[in-house]
């Protein structure tokens, strides 16, 4: 372990000089932004970041969704921002870009059926790359990620994917306490059917984002396009798996991670409903390989089962058409001590908003004295927070200034990744870590299909 440490802090500390030097001003490229959260990265202003972000995609609905998003945030009342889109949409876009590199961070957001290729491309270009997850969707193109990164490592630039759950306040505390052994101990090790940790999450097509009806791509619910479920949003759930369990450690795929068993299956998606979500009359031409009768299959959801470090774990994404009044996408994680389990809830008892709760084991001697002591000292790092007991034990009591909700967490993510780039390197556990992330969610998925 403290070899791999060793070199992975060699590698990185071998070209950061050189990037920091070369970077002055960040300038920012779009490419093909199909997805909302491209428009996300630029919901507000960054120091240091040019005005001007030059697009390239081609032209088509997805486009001008994205045009008028950003125009949005310059339109808006308060804090209207200054972004000067700067267009080039003829076919040949991609050539483009990389002929003309008129900026050096490229984010991609959007259709990820190209993505590896357009990540592994650009880098080989000399970009920096701020990925969208999932930055690969299918078991064939993994070695084309790695190669990314090794083509990253040798032109000297950053390549990273947006991992938001990690700015989302309750899991950042359920890993803060996590890591305090007065009160959870050590992490069980779990079995099949009872994992030492579980992240179920659940979305919802039809959803309000900036104030409006999210209208989405037809492409988003073809699979081909945007991958099933157990590799993308599935994605989140594993890299907490990660970041919560084994904090700023190096994960080795090929020697600590099992997947035991997978599955998938589909929502089923009305015509109706489909009209609702993308404003289209009919299937494009490309689903109908998905269409039963008049019902659109949808394999949005998936399941994996798996052991990282010997310790049993489980990832499970659903997608239902749209959220109960007043709900929203729920997220429910457990992860289980010899002291104590720490659950994040989202149901209907909490108003469809996260809590935490700390629930003892049995044997757990003294635990409100020793709780009281830990909530003090996470207390000087998020300030206001308390606990309030319950029937099971005690739910953490949050400040509202600290929920600051899903969209703003992209501006987190990117604020992130630009204090990298000036540091001109990543922490040393990221990359290896990616690479584990998207190894068990591609081995998933190979093993899911081959179970049907």
């Amino acid at each position: 372990m403290k070899k791999r440490y060793l070199l992975a802090a060699f590698l990185m500390a071998e070209f950061s000089q050189t990037f920091a030097q070369k970077t002055e001003q960040i300038k920012l490229i779009t490419l093909d932004p199909g997805h909302f959260h491209a428009a996300l990265v630029q919901k507000n202003m960054f120091p240091n970041v040019s005005s001007e972000v030059k697009v390239y995609a081609p032209q088509g609905k997805d486009l001008d969704m994205h045009l008028a998003r950003i125009n949005g945030y310059n339109t808006r009342a308060q804090n209207p921002t200054a972004w000067k889109e700067i267009l080039y949409t003829s076919p040949d876009f991609f050539e483009k870009m990389v002929q003309e590199k008129v900026g050096n961070v490229v984010v991609m957001a959007g259709n990820n059926k190209k993505k590896t290729e357009y990540i592994k491309k650009a880098i080989d270009a000399g970009f920096n790359v701020l990925a969208d997850k999932p930055m690969v969707i299918d078991p064939q193109n993994f070695d084309m990620l790695k190669a990314a990164f090794e083509s990253a490592k040798k032109q000297g630039v950053l390549l990273y994917d947006i991992m938001t759950e990690r700015s989302e306040i309750t899991t950042m505390l359920q890993r803060e306490f996590s890591m305090d052994a007065s009160v959870f101990g050590t992490l069980q090790k779990g079995t099949p059917d009872n994992p030492a940790v579980t992240k179920e999450s659940v979305h919802h097509f039809w959803k309000y984002v900036s104030g409006s009806v999210l209208t989405r791509p037809a492409w988003f619910m073809d699979v081909a396009q945007q991958g099933e479920g157990i590799v993308d949003v599935n994605t989140h759930l594993v890299d907490l798996i990660q970041w919560e369990c084994f904090p700023e450690q190096i994960i080795d795929y090929k020697k600590e991670i099992k997947v035991n068993s997978a599955k998938r299956w589909a929502t089923d998606m009305t015509l109706a409903q489909f009209k609702d979500i993308t404003q289209l009359e009919q299937f494009p031409d490309y689903l109908k390989k998905d269409v039963k009768g008049d019902v659109l299959k949808v394999y949005s959801n998936g399941e994996i089962n798996y052991t990282i470090r010997g310790v049993h774990a489980k990832a499970s994404v659903t997608w239902a058409y749209k959220a109960p009044e007043g709900g929203g996408d729920t997220h429910y994680s457990i992860m289980r001590g010899t002291k104590s389990n720490l659950v994040i809830r989202q149901g209907a008892e909490q108003k469809y908003q996260p809590v935490l709760y700390i629930e003892p084991a049995k044997n757990a001697p003294d635990f409100e004295q020793k709780l009281t002591k830990a909530v003090e000292k996470v207390a000087q790092k998020f300030p206001g927070i308390s606990i309030q007991k319950n029937d099971k034990g005690w739910a953490l009591v949050i400040p509202d200034k600290y929920k600051d909700g899903h969209e703003a967490h992209f501006g987190l993510v990117a604020q992130r990744y630009m204090q990298y780039l000036k540091d001109g390197k990543l922490p040393v556990w990221e990359v290896p870590n990616m690479l584990a992330k998207y190894y068990t969610t591609t081995e998933a998925l190979k093993l899911a299909q081959k179970s049907k």
